[in-house]
């Protein structure tokens, strides 16, 4: 049985030859249809039309990237083309989602797309993950139906339809609580040992640098590893930070005193002047070095591992064991992924009260519903008056009365 391809990239004219010589079936059954609305030869070639739709969003890109290879490669293994794409089969493929098999083709650890032991998955995906490439599937198929290249939907058959394709969940839960996040706030400014080298003294202000901004400004990582040092300017006797989001859209966000303090600290210990000029393009990130940028890759990584090491350090505070904590703080600190720092400054600001309009800008969203998720009032609200409903005990304790 062929393996996955050793090598795969954002280029989906590379990903087409990867698949054709690793999955030779997909070349054979992947042919122009002849009411295709879009100047595509190939199935490969209809995706990458669909992906270059999210150019000006590299992460939105990155994602849908990952989720239509995964589809893809499937798809080849099975002898099948887009237009194949049933009911039926759309759901071997979740089963498959939930467990690749054989697990020799299709998971391991994490490497380079050029490596030949990468592979497409590092694990089977849970049903939250499962959900979301469905979503994402469900929006390739419906472009692809528009532009004639498949002749219908079949997510659009699904009874669960919105079971399955409603991603949205009511309430932010990913974050980390006020008592979780001020213990780990007080974990990264512990005091650095008067021996460290000059490379640990600079990672230990990065980090402290990298959390501090995540919390005070909310930006998604993408946007932290792009930015520079002149997107913070001063107008009219504030500052101001100028980051271009998700879609290009461009914003500007009001820097609070203490982000302020943050960012002379960690120019100090770069070796800048404490605060930026327009002229000023250094990366506002960078390695350890000194010069130059982060990717995204590498700074997803670089607050993952300080989560995991909180949490362990966490579990020796509370045990004297090292290892991964065990209460529910340290456990919540095990699974925090980079996102859960700007769900947490959002969560943190609307508790502080800060009014929903300027939570929406802060957030850069388009929807306030979409921001109206991270206010958890009104849940606590209800837990309170709940708690009145109660369980009564009669009198003479419950006893039957003979």
């Amino acid at each position: 049985m062929n393996q996955p391809p050793e090598a795969s990239t954002p280029n989906v004219a590379r990903l087409g030859r990867t698949l054709e010589e690793g999955q030779g079936s997909l070349a054979s059954v992947s042919a122009r249809p002849t009411t295709a609305r879009i100047p595509a030869t190939s199935d490969i070639e209809a995706v990458g039309q669909w992906l270059a739709e999210y150019a000006a969003s590299p992460q939105t890109a990155r994602a849908y990237r990952k989720e239509a290879e995964r589809l893809m490669l499937w798809l080849g293994d099975n002898g099948l083309a887009l237009h194949g794409v049933d009911r039926r089969r759309l759901e071997a493929y979740e089963a498959f989602l939930a467990d690749p098999r054989p697990a020799e083709r299709w998971i391991g650890p994490p490497k380079p797309r050029s490596h030949p032991q990468w592979r497409p998955f590092r694990g089977p995906l849970s049903a939250s993950s499962r959900r979301q490439s469905l979503v994402i599937l469900q929006g390739l198929f419906a472009w692809l139906s528009e532009a004639g290249w498949v002749n219908h939907n079949p997510f659009r058959l699904m009874r669960d339809k919105r079971r399955r394709m409603d991603n949205r969940q009511t309430h932010i839960e990913r974050y980390l609580e006020r008592p979780i996040w001020d213990w780990l706030w007080q974990w990264l400014n512990r005091p650095l040992d008067e021996a460290c080298s000059e490379r640990q003294r600079l990672a230990w202000h990065r980090r402290r640098f990298v959390f501090g901004f995540g919390y005070l400004l909310a930006p998604r990582i993408a946007e932290m590893s792009q930015a520079r040092m002149n997107d913070f300017t001063y107008r009219e006797g504030r500052w101001w930070w100028h980051v271009v989001g998700k879609g290009s859209k461009q914003a500007r966000i009001p820097v609070p005193p203490d982000m302020l303090t943050l960012l002379e600290e960690w120019r100090q210990a770069r070796q800048l002047s404490a605060l930026p000029d327009l002229d000023d393009e250094h990366p506002l990130l960078c390695r350890l070095n000194g010069r130059t940028g982060v990717t995204d890759n590498q700074l997803y990584r670089l607050i993952k591992e300080a989560f995991r090491e909180a949490s362990s350090a966490l579990a020796h505070q509370e045990t004297g064991q090292g290892g991964p904590g065990t209460s529910a703080m340290a456990r919540q600190l095990a699974k925090a992924s980079p996102h859960w720092l700007r769900h947490t400054a959002i969560t943190h600001q609307a508790q502080a009260g800060v009014e929903l309009r300027y939570l929406a800008m802060t957030a850069r969203h388009e929807r306030l519903d979409t921001t109206a998720r991270y206010l958890h009032a009104e849940a606590e609200e209800w837990q309170r008056q709940v708690a009145a409903h109660r369980l009564e005990i009669p009198a003479g304790g419950g006893r039957r009365q003979e």
